[in-house]
């Protein structure tokens, strides 16, 4: 008894691993990047119920965002445990918890299903089967299509956009009942937001993706002419789409003008990255894109008819 309190680590150092071992098993789930989901998925709960304001149970909305969020925290889990030998040829990533040795690989798989199995049985409970339904659908295609793709061809971006964009769309299937044409316009606001926001992650960090093996568009292209060419041609569709929501009736004309405004900055930070192909074009269009959409949303909702 006596040998076991000697062998045993103090209280302090338990806790402090305890915390520790949680953190890391927080980061498998990309926390940065769920928060975008539970933001455009909170924000297409809210222009899809009826009535607005008025209209929105927020319990329900609680549900419907949580759900989604534990669903796009599962698929980053998984996509982690595939991608575990390639990040850890990649500066930026070789430290996440699975490549650092810090999870083993069993352990993240349990609890990635885990978590995406617990997401879809809370929408499909709390919400309805079309967005429990959306939400397996973006798992299946980030996991089975998106991610051994990007190991193969440039055209994996676009592939992975789908999944990116799907979380708005099941929140305003799970409150409106239905995909329909507004649900559809922001899927496709967002789907054409990421490309450029994709390009210019692409060309900062293009030596850690050619030191893994991703083709991605400046790796296979390292002048850059391409992924500059895909970032002014999807931010100048942008300007068009993002007027849909005030055309179909889910924002209204104030929205409108501060949307055009907002296309039209990002498409002249596409411009000058594909004309200058430059690390500090790239982080001004990065930067640029990632003020863009809460703008956006801010927007929408405020002008919200």
């Amino acid at each position: 008894m006596k040998d076991a309190q000697v062998d045993a680590p103090p209280v302090p150092i338990a806790l402090a691993r305890g915390s520790t071992r949680v953190a890391d098993y927080l980061a498998l789930t990309k926390p940065r990047l769920n928060v975008l989901v539970v933001a455009t998925s909170a924000a297409g709960y809210y222009l899809g119920a009826p009535g607005g304001r008025g209209g929105t149970d927020i319990l329900a909305m609680a549900a419907a965002v949580c759900g989604t969020a534990l669903v796009a925290g599962g698929a980053a889990v998984l996509n982690q445990v595939s991608e575990r030998d390639t990040d850890a040829l990649m500066r930026r990533t070789r430290l996440r918890p699975l490549p650092d040795g810090r999870v083993p690989p069993t352990d993240a798989t349990v609890f990635g299903v885990a978590l995406s199995g617990a997401g879809l049985a809370l929408l499909a409970t709390r919400a309805n089967l079309t967005a429990a339904l959306l939400a397996l659908a973006t798992l299946v295609v980030y996991l089975a299509v998106y991610t051994p793709m990007k190991r193969r061809t440039s055209l994996a971006t676009l592939v992975g956009a789908v999944p990116g964009a799907l979380p708005p769309l099941i929140g305003w299937t799970a409150s409106h009942g239905a995909i329909s044409l507004g649900g559809g316009a922001l899927f496709a606001i967002v789907f054409l937001w990421q490309i450029p926001h994709f390009m210019a992650i692409a060309w900062m960090f293009r030596d850690d993706y050619g030191r893994a093996g991703f083709p991605m568009l400046p790796v296979v292209e390292p002048e850059g002419r391409r992924a500059g060419r895909q970032a002014v041609i999807y931010s100048l569709a942008l300007l068009p789409v993002s007027a849909l929501p005030t055309v179909l009736g889910v924002s209204g004309m104030v929205y409108l003008g501060i949307a055009l405004v907002l296309g039209t900055a990002l498409l002249a930070l596409a411009i000058q990255f594909a004309a200058t192909r430059s690390d500090a074009s790239a982080r001004r269009l990065f930067l640029g894109s990632i003020t863009y959409l809460p703008m956006l949303w801010i927007a929408m909702i405020a002008n919200r008819l």
